[in-house]
């Protein structure tokens, strides 16, 4: 193979993506140097790169990187009381408990775990493009003392690493607390993720908070309560407060303003807190998906007597009923004149059922609220987040 048909071919064959940093080419029958002509004539570099640049590397040049990259995150480790190599060296009992010690120290902040777990992923990349190199064999054992530590953490990973099934993303639901908002872990719909906080024994939490690493037990419960929150505030956008409460928590400990024993009394507040949310559908006797309606039409506070909320209630049910059985056709959402009947429908039922404590600019804004959460979550034909999950 030569020329262009040979660049398509290794292309197509090396390309990165996500977690993969590189290719590998492996040449078997010389035709390495017919490549090198080739990069020669469509491999010009589109940065402004000189005429020596390649895309082509040979390993030594990663086993390089590699040495600076466990350099780096072993100094990182050092100076924070934390030494790789003991781990590395130690054994049995020893071991667990040097590796424990250093998720203790590397959870005490936030800052501080994302500057490791960037590090570790770093090194983590590198070492998995070398192999299967036999050159990677020496940097293993220190490499998988990185990778373990990393995989520890209670919050899970960010950065641009891959450890054990925990991965950073950039969606609303990500675990990061970062650059002023709160993000937390994606919502899955498979009901075995999540932990019934309200089967949480919470005395018994504290006293493993008491006998154990305090840190450590504190950003356990965080990570609990950040899954839990994704999964609340996915299928109800008005408990974003929760979020902003969380957020602030989360900020003023990082900040140092809040001690663990403090930030953990404050979360284990904050769980029992969600408990009740949890539980408010049933002590309004509305489904999930009409306490959404329902607090949508009430949130913020509007100042409703006891039979105006009753009356609200109704609206909220009766609307989801003709909604769903009636107006949600499949693909409602692509068509003008189907999602001109939705808009339409929720207009004309809270028009004649709310009560009159709407004023009108009040009534306009909870329609588009109204609209907006259909559109969202509800595909029509009875497919819905909600029957999702």
């Amino acid at each position: 193979m030569k020329n262009h048909t040979l660049m398509q071919t290794i292309a197509r064959a090396n390309r990165v993506f996500r977690y993969k940093q590189n290719g590998l080419i492996v040449d078997y029958v010389s035709v390495f140097h017919n490549l090198q002509k080739a990069l020669a004539i469509y491999g010009a570099a589109q940065d402004g790169g000189g005429p020596g640049d390649t895309p082509i590397h040979d390993k030594s040049e990663l086993v390089r990187q590699l040495r600076e990259a466990i350099a780096a995150t072993g100094v990182f480790c050092v100076e924070r009381g934390i030494g790789p190599a003991a781990i590395r060296d130690a054994r049995g009992f020893e071991r667990e408990k040097l590796k424990e010690d250093a998720v203790a120290a590397l959870v005490a902040n936030d800052e501080t775990r994302y500057q490791y777990l960037n590090l570790a992923a770093a090194v983590n990349a590198l070492f998995k493009s070398l192999l299967p190199d036999a050159a990677a064999f020496e940097f293993s054992p220190i490499c998988n003392v990185f990778k373990v530590v990393a995989e520890k953490n209670p919050v899970g990973v960010a950065g641009g690493g891959h450890f054990g099934g925990h991965e950073r993303s950039r969606s609303p639901a990500e675990q990061i607390h970062r650059g002023g908002r709160v993000a937390i872990p994606p919502v899955s719909n498979d009901p075995a993720r999540y932990i019934d906080q309200s089967q949480v024994d919470f005395e018994a939490l504290k006293d493993q908070f008491d006998k154990g690493r305090k840190t450590i037990e504190a950003q356990k419960l965080r990570a609990r309560i950040a899954v839990k929150l994704a999964q609340m505030v996915k299928v109800d956008r008005t408990r974003m407060d929760f979020l902003e409460e969380f957020r602030k928590m989360i900020d003023e400990y990082n900040a140092g303003s809040a001690n663990v024993e403090t930030f953990f009394a404050k979360l284990m507040a904050f769980a029992k807190k969600l408990n009740d949310e949890e539980k408010r559908g049933i002590v309004e006797q509305l489904t999930e998906e009409e306490l959404v309606i329902f607090d949508l039409l009430t949130k913020p506070a509007v100042e409703l007597t006891k039979q105006e909320t009753a009356d609200v209630k109704k609206v909220a049910k009766a609307l989801l009923e003709k909604l769903k059985n009636e107006k949600l056709v499949l693909d409602w959402r692509k068509q003008q004149t189907t999602r001109a009947m939705v808009f339409t429908t929720i207009r004309d039922m809270l028009d004649e059922q709310l009560p009159r404590a709407y004023s009108k600019e009040l009534f306009e804004e909870k329609c588009e609220g109204v609209f907006r959460h259909f559109y969202e979550p509800y595909g029509g034909q009875g497919k819905s987040l909600y029957a999702a999950s």
